[in-house]
């Protein structure tokens, strides 16, 4: 909203940045007026934000971070031995390491995940949430999973500026998640074909080597 924006500019101005002196804005207080755009790029161009007037996002951003250093600077010493509420004990930092410690079991949307995970795994259901959480991670994971997880691959470096991604979703971080996923997909087919190929030797050997009975007059088992 064009009148929000403007108000909360004005009171970013006069509550924390408090570039101009009490006297120079009116201009930037009058959001009424016509002319109120050119006050406000004017007054970008006074605290230097280095965002153009229709960059509204940006701009917003950069007042705001401005307005936090300029009240930082103001009360250091309130902020400077400030702790976040979460780390005033160790006791407290731990849980907040650990966040299954606080796990709310009584919440609808924990026991509706367990209901839909046991009934994907097939699992009896019980009473207690938490015993069918468990049986999900321990019953229904074999030695063989288990083993296949806990081994560590050792593989070659790989250079993803050279493998070319097919599309761009216009962010470089997310371009470079998408190429290894890519390539970790490759290497999971390549390890199915494997094991396709290594089925078809199998049957091959079957097929190669019957066994004959001249009495029934068949070959083959």
């Amino acid at each position: 909203d064009e009148t929000e924006f403007r108000n909360f500019i004005v009171w970013l101005e006069d509550q924390k940045i408090r570039h101009y002196k009490i006297e120079d804005r009116g201009n930037l207080r009058n959001i009424h007026s016509d002319d109120w755009p050119k006050s406000f790029e004017k007054y970008m161009k006074d605290v230097n934000c280095p965002f153009k007037i229709q960059e509204r996002q940006e701009t917003v951003d950069w007042l705001l971070g401005l307005a936090v250093r300029l009240e930082y600077g103001d009360n250091a010493d309130k902020y400077k031995d400030s702790t976040p509420d979460g780390a005033k004990n160790t006791d407290n930092t731990a849980k907040n390491a650990e966040p299954l410690i606080n796990l709310d079991v009584n919440n609808p949307d924990f026991k509706a995940g367990v209901m839909a995970l046991a009934n994907l795994l097939q699992i009896q259901r019980h009473d207690d949430y938490l015993v069918m959480l468990k049986v999900s991670f321990t019953e229904r994971l074999t030695q063989d999973a288990i083993a296949k997880a806990s081994q560590s691959k050792e593989g070659l470096p790989v250079a993803l500026e050279k493998h070319i991604l097919g599309f761009d979703t216009g962010d470089a971080v997310i371009n470079e998640a998408a190429q290894i996923l890519r390539l970790l997909h490759i290497e999971e087919l390549r390890e199915l074909q494997t094991k396709i190929n290594e089925a078809i030797v199998a049957v091959q050997a079957i097929i190669a080597d019957p066994k004959t009975d001249h009495r029934l007059g068949k070959v083959g088992r």
